[in-house]
């Protein structure tokens, strides 16, 4: 059974991972994605590290299910192509620096006017205008920028750190997706086409609002007060590795003590909810108690015996062990397949669940250039036709 966008066709001009991210998943839930690159290498992620066969890591995660045409943008007939594809798309993407759609003529207003119903996605790092709105920016910038980097403060080592992985492009990906498909619906109810836009800034303070800002969200004091979840996030030693837990209420805690084997600790007022909230020191003489008990067990016993205890509890796996851990395993998290150039490869199967229109991964990641005949010759471009393009260096 086709997914839930089936028939949907989407052009996707953007780089790196806001842009090809989201666009992955609309092509994993059966849109038509047509991937548009420039000539000589392609987009920059095709050179990146962890390559083989034509395909780097990253670009492979962040682009299956798509099909890769190769178009010079810069020349007049490459642009006159790119809007033959829009002309029957639903949905165009693009994550270039503001201004650079329009000054090619690829702006919303110029292909609004040959596709009125179309969905035309700008994502970008600080929005189409202020202070901003010209500067280079890649995640960790925006981490800094929106608070992130802040709380990333271990208390054994005091010292911001970035989130390592691309948080703010992923959570860009996502919102863009979900903007796409709420647009798709509201065109289906009479809204016509729209211009969306996704700055990288906006999508990072709205992602670390809710439990970031915390502390921060009344304006003046609040009647009661006390840590923010990033006080109180950690990561504990084991015997022989690291686990983390977290208790959310009483019975959690009691949970806890007993997990530990000190169920006394359950009756001590101190270490109740309410003594701790209004006592600092009896939460930093918990901590350490806590701490040392925890040093004393093998990871896998305590995670098994606090798991015992409805205690919400897990492994600080590796890499290594999260490929294997069982309820990743269960869920089919990882898939594997075999590319016929890069070879053996492994990527994370789509997380939602469609009870009647399943996701299928469908294509793999496409090499450079790999669908651009096919491509064209359903645009009406015969041999003669794409011979004539490729001698002018419109196509490769």
């Amino acid at each position: 059974m086709p997914g839930p966008l089936a028939g949907i066709k989407v052009v996707d001009v953007s780089q790196i991972v806001s842009g090809p991210l989201a666009v992955m998943v609309l092509a994993d839930q059966g849109a038509d994605v047509v991937k548009v690159e420039q000539p000589g290498y392609g987009e920059i992620t095709r050179l990146g590290p962890f390559w083989r066969g034509g395909l780097s890591a990253l670009f492979a995660n962040v682009n299956r299910g798509k099909r890769s045409v190769v178009l010079d943008l810069t020349k007049d007939k490459g642009r006159e192509i790119l809007v033959r594809l829009v002309k029957d798309a639903d949905v165009f993407v693009q994550n270039w620096r503001p201004g650079a759609a329009e000054r090619l003529g690829l702006g919303y207003e110029d292909l609004c006017k040959v596709n009125p119903g179309l969905i035309y996605c700008s994502i970008s790092g600080y929005g189409d205008s202020g202070p901003y709105s010209d500067r280079r920016v890649y995640d960790p910038i925006i981490q800094g920028i929106t608070g992130h980097v802040a709380v990333q403060l271990n208390p054994d080592v005091p010292i911001p750190d970035l989130i390592r992985n691309v948080v703010v492009d992923k959570a860009t990906s996502l919102t863009a997706a979900q903007a796409i498909t709420a647009a798709l619906f509201a065109r289906e109810r009479g809204a016509g086409g729209q211009h969306i836009n996704v700055p990288m800034i906006d999508v990072s303070v709205f992602l670390f609002w809710p439990d970031g800002m915390m502390k921060h969200t009344f304006i003046g004091e609040a009647e009661r007060e006390g840590p923010a979840l990033y006080d109180v996030y950690r990561i504990w030693p084991t015997a022989d590795g690291h686990l983390i837990y977290f208790a959310g209420s009483e019975s959690e805690f009691h949970g806890l003590f007993r997990a530990l084997g000190h169920p006394e600790w359950c009756d001590d007022p101190r270490f109740n909810l309410l003594g701790l909230s209004a006592n600092p020191e009896a939460r930093e003489e918990l901590g350490a108690k806590i701490g040392d008990a925890i040093a004393k067990f093998p990871t896998k016993e305590l995670v098994q015996r606090m798991a015992e205890e409805q205690v919400p509890v897990g492994p600080v796996n590796s890499i290594e062990d999260m490929l294997v851990d069982p309820q990743i395993v269960h869920n089919e998290c990882v898939f594997e397949w075999e590319h016929p150039d890069a070879g053996k490869m492994r990527q994370a199967r789509p997380a939602a669940r469609f009870s009647n229109t399943p996701q299928q991964v469908g294509r793999m990641p496409p090499l450079h250039g790999e669908h651009t005949t096919e491509v064209l010759s359903e645009l009406g471009f015969d041999h003669a036709a794409q011979a004539a393009l490729r001698e002018e260096g419109v196509i490769p």
